[in-house]
């Protein structure tokens, strides 16, 4: 069975931030992920995931200005000296955690820049992440995000992440594979996971519509489960979705042991 980490950006949205790692622990979540830790002291979160046994399987780098919408800045170019110091601040996040990866957001597409040119800054901010990571022994991942939540995001399909992977040449770069994303973006689900296996360092998984908690749309997750088995797919699943009622009720999707 697939090894389900808990979104806490998303999942027991009933409590406060801190209780939700003893909620997810309480659930038999033993690891969790979430979009960013930077709000709280390190120490505060490493003592969270101590005191219920909790692994922390990812967070993401710092990604601009989240609240006046900026979904990452790896693409922009101007914005090459910030991106280097959340690298710095996304490591130092990392190894007080004791999480093993980290994820890049590309960010929306920049106005007015040749694609090339935000490719290129990709790239080479990845290259330069790559390898502040690995000497610090972590692994960096890109993730493609639909087009339909986030309009303009640079990074959209496997495929170009397997691409651009590449062209970084890092033996560190993996991809993030989001079962929800690529379900809205080219669907071949079963059959993008066993071509790309190597590339995929971490996993994460909604239904679509509605980005819910599995079976609640058109994703046959149960024969999904199967195939990730099949393929022996050890990384972690994270659980990003949106309950439709609270946390606890949602959870019966969860294969039996």
């Amino acid at each position: 069975m697939p090894k389900f980490a808990a979104n806490l950006t998303l999942l027991f949205n009933e409590h406060a931030f801190l209780d939700r790692f003893a909620a997810a622990a309480d659930a038999g979540f033993e690891g969790v992920e979430y979009l960013f830790p930077y709000a709280w002291p390190a120490a505060q979160l490493a003592e969270a995931l101590q005191a219920n046994t909790l692994v922390q399987a990812l967070h993401n780098l710092p990604p601009g200005d989240w609240d006046a919408g900026e979904r990452g800045i790896a693409c922009h170019p101007e914005r090459v000296g910030e991106f280097q110091d959340g690298v710095g601040r996304g490591v130092e996040y990392a190894r007080a955690l004791g999480c093993p990866q980290l994820n890049c957001l590309a960010g929306i597409s920049p106005e007015g820049v040749d694609p090339e040119r935000a490719l290129t800054t990709f790239v080479d901010n990845l290259r330069f992440a790559a390898s502040a990571l690995k000497a610090a022994g972590l692994r960096l991942l890109i993730e493609p995000i639909n087009s339909f939540d986030i309009p303009g995001f640079f990074l959209n399909r496997t495929e170009q992440a397997a691409q651009i992977v590449a062209a970084v040449g890092a033996d560190n770069l993996f991809i993030q594979y989001d079962i929800y994303h690529a379900q809205r973006m080219e669907g071949e689900l079963a059959n993008t996971m066993s071509r790309y296996l190597p590339m995929i360092g971490h996993m994460q998984l909604a239904d679509t519509p509605g980005r819910h908690e599995p079976g609640t749309g058109e994703i046959n997750f149960p024969f999904l489960f199967r195939h990730i088995d099949a393929l022996g797919y050890t990384g972690w699943i994270g659980c990003e979705y949106k309950p439709i009622a609270d946390t606890l009720s949602g959870l019966g999707w969860r294969p039996a042991e």
